[in-house]
């Protein structure tokens, strides 16, 4: 059986594109985007690379449709995969190697290289058997979402480049799923990392000052501590994830000396931010605490994402409805909730477009940035067979 596998050219091609090493810190892309144009050669399509940044290349594959002046659909995902420590691997992880129960070892295998194969695969199969889809599609692999995607696909959605791409629905990632049920992300939560200064009397340690920079950010961590322990109640009680506003201590600095009370203590926070939560009003709650905590309290912020709606699925998307119902007919439950971290899929939806993150591997064990990340080769197949049935159905809106 492992024979049969080795020797199917679907598998094959991903395996090829696996094993180039795209890895942070030191990321040449080159290699991928050899790959990438070979594999629009093959299928007969126009491949354009778009360099807004040097270094990192934006590949867009289309497939123009019958009716180009209508909307088009964004099929995106990423080149880069995460670090690995290869020590902890069972298999080297750039090797693509598969073992004789089925599963495909390699960093990307499920973030998100994948997920990309499983769109080139799909426009290969229905462009080979001659079918012609209404709305044109653009296959686009982007750099650097795993550094927070500024020089990918932030860049490229501001630009006229993609403006002129006439996106009307994108597909990107989600997670694998556990179950039988497929995972859709809709929307993430807002990332807000903020640090605290507070300024104070120094002195003595041996004194009991008033007004010192301990005594504020003494209040202040207690009024976050706080504020994380009622979110933590409800995600105990059954919320999921990416419906709880996350709040967590990162960093402290300051202090001079151990028996000296400090001029400047800061205090950093990593904040996620639910979609149901009042951004402005979140914001307004972290000015009164500094001015309830007392004078020269200052907050800066290190990353300050815009809010960004959630893309709707409530019938309005005609793009959701469609998916849902297609999946559905196939016997598969579809359920959709906000990423509780963050995708390429934010950067489309600030341009107004609707957006989808979809992974489709079902009944495997999430290890997105784990050690031994892998997937099983059935399930990748059927991800092409679900995905054609979804393209059909998007593409013909």
């Amino acid at each position: 059986m492992r024979g049969e596998w080795v020797n199917d050219p679907v598998v094959q091609r991903f395996r090829e594109y696996l094993k180039i090493p795209s890895v942070h810190p030191d990321i040449d892309y080159g290699d991928c985007v050899v790959f990438l144009k070979q594999q629009a050669n093959e299928i007969g399509l126009p491949v354009t690379v778009y360099e807004l940044v040097p270094g990192k290349p934006i590949v867009v594959i289309t497939w123009t449709g019958l009716q180009p002046k209508d909307s088009s659909i964004l099929l995106n995902s990423h080149m880069d995969v995460v670090p690995v420590y290869e020590e902890y691997w069972s298999h080297p992880p750039f090797e693509a190697v598969i073992t004789d129960d089925g599963f495909l070892y390699g960093r990307g295998t499920q973030d998100m290289k994948g997920v990309g194969m499983m769109h080139l695969e799909t426009i290969r199969r229905l462009k080979t058997a001659g079918v012609r889809l209404k709305r044109t599609i653009h296959m686009c692999f982007v750099p650097d979402e795993e550094t927070g995607g500024t020089d990918g696909m932030r860049k490229f959605s501001e630009s006229e480049v993609f403006k002129k791409l006439n996106v009307g629905f994108c597909l990107d990632e989600s997670m694998p799923s556990s179950t039988d049920a497929l995972i859709a992300f809709n929307g993430e939560r807002t990332s807000r990392q903020i640090k605290i200064t507070c300024k104070g009397v120094p002195g003595h340690g041996s004194l009991l000052e008033s007004n010192t920079a301990g005594e504020k950010l003494h209040y202040i961590v207690n009024k976050f501590m706080t504020l994380r322990a009622e979110e933590k109640k409800k995600l105990d009680n059954g919320a999921a994830l990416g419906e709880v506003t996350t709040i967590n201590l990162t960093q402290t600095e300051g202090g001079v000396q151990i028996n000296v009370l400090p001029e400047n203590l800061s205090v950093s926070f990593d904040i996620r931010i639910a979609p149901e939560y009042d951004h402005d009003a979140f914001e307004k709650m972290i000015t009164r605490w500094c001015k309830e905590a007392g004078d020269d309290v200052i907050f800066e912020y290190i990353v300050k994402n815009p809010e960004v709606k959630n893309t709707k699925i409530d019938g309005t998307v005609p793009f959701w409805n469609v998916i849902k119902t297609t999946v559905e007919k196939m016997g598969i439950v579809i359920n959709c909730a906000t990423c509780p971290g963050a995708t390429d899929a934010r950067y489309v939806r600030r341009q107004g477009v609707p957006a989808i993150g979809l992974s489709l591997m079902t009944n495997t064990l999430p290890l997105l940035h784990a050690h031994d990340e892998r997937i099983h080769v059935q399930v990748y197949k059927r991800g092409i067979d679900i995905m054609e049935k979804i393209v059909l159905a998007v593409a013909n809106v």
